[in-house]
Parts: C-alpha cells; structure tokens; sequence
C-alpha cells in the first residue's frame, strides 16, 4: 500500500499504538506541573496515532514551517507530541508564560481574547506560534470546545532543533521578517 500526498511511500499495517512504518512508536508526553501546561491531564486514547505523513503535512501548512524542507520537516515531526483533551479543557491562558505551539489535528476549540470570544479553530488550524519563539505570555485564552486531538511542539524542542540544523533558524527568521513586512504594509494601508 503507498500513502498519498506530498510524502509518499511505502505504509506497513498500522495496529493501535504503533506508528506506521519508519515511524517511531506514539508516545505521549508526561507532564511534571500541570500548572504550567493547562492542558497536561492528555487522555489515553484507543486510537491510532496520526499517520506520518498526516502529521508533516499538518506541520507543512504552518507558515512558519512551510519552508522546511523534508529533512527538517521530518525531524520536527519527530519532536511534535500528540495530545488528546475532553471538551472544556483550557488549552492556553492569556497572559500566562507559554512555551508550546499546537496543531489540531481533530475537533475544536474557541479564540478568547479579553473574555470576549474572537473566533473558533478547527482542524489544520493552530495556535501558540509567538510563544514558540519567545517564550512570552499568551494573547489569548484557547479551550477546547469539543474533545480534539493536538500535535504539540514546545520551545525547549523547537530550539534544540534550530541549534542542530541552523538552516532552520534562517528559515524561520525570513518567515518572521515576512510577517511584519505584511503587518507594516497593512499598517499604511
């Protein structure tokens, strides 16, 4: 059987609780202070994990990945947790120091931003990109609305992999400068 889609090749039969073929085992993340990680209660599932190539082209869609090439796309995919939260569960808090970026891969989850709801999320849409990189505070509260299934990347893992690959970091810089070029023009505007 051959996947299709930008990374094609050959799948083994997937069993639940393994990852497909070249794939390395699921595992999720154990966390040590709930406190910090609000969404650190992950639900054990019964399902399988997101297949690998799934996982790159999610990752691929982010803008501040979509340059990476498969070399570093791969090894990210490697770092990138999967998460599983019932709905209520508050994903990230205003205002509070994060550190993770987050991929839904299933379900939905609600944007508040000063209490007042400003938009909802669904699958391929992601969240906690400017904390990936600074490490800043939140702005804005995200919860899941319904129970959803997250690839996570925090800024311990990001950061080791641009000291690794520093092709990465470049990368991610001209995204960035990218970015504010659109926000400047749009300020003229």
């Amino acid at each position: 059987m051959v996947a299709e889609g930008r990374y094609a090749r050959p799948l083994g039969v997937v069993k639940r609780g393994q990852a497909d073929t070249g794939a390395r085992p699921h595992r999720r993340r154990a966390f040590r202070n709930e406190g910090a990680r609000p969404y650190a209660q992950a639900l054990a599932t019964e399902e399988a994990p997101v297949a690998r190539d799934e996982k790159l082209d999610l990752l691929h869609s982010i803008p501040l990945f979509a340059r990476f090439d498969r070399q570093h796309l791969e090894r990210l995919g490697m770092l990138t947790e999967e998460v599983d939260v019932p709905a209520g569960k508050v994903l990230i808090r205003q205002g509070e120091l994060g550190d993770d970026l987050m991929v839904l891969v299933s379900g939905t989850v609600v944007v508040e931003r000063d209490g007042a709801r400003v938009k909802e999320l669904g699958p391929g849409d992601f969240f906690g990109e400017i904390a990936l990189i600074d490490h800043g505070p939140r702005t804005a509260t995200v919860t899941a609305e319904s129970p959803s299934r997250l690839l996570v990347i925090n800024h311990r893992d990001f950061h080791a992999l641009m000291d690794e690959f520093p092709q990465v970091a470049v990368t991610v810089l001209l995204c960035l400068a990218e970015r504010l070029r659109g926000l400047d023009r749009a300020a003229v505007q």
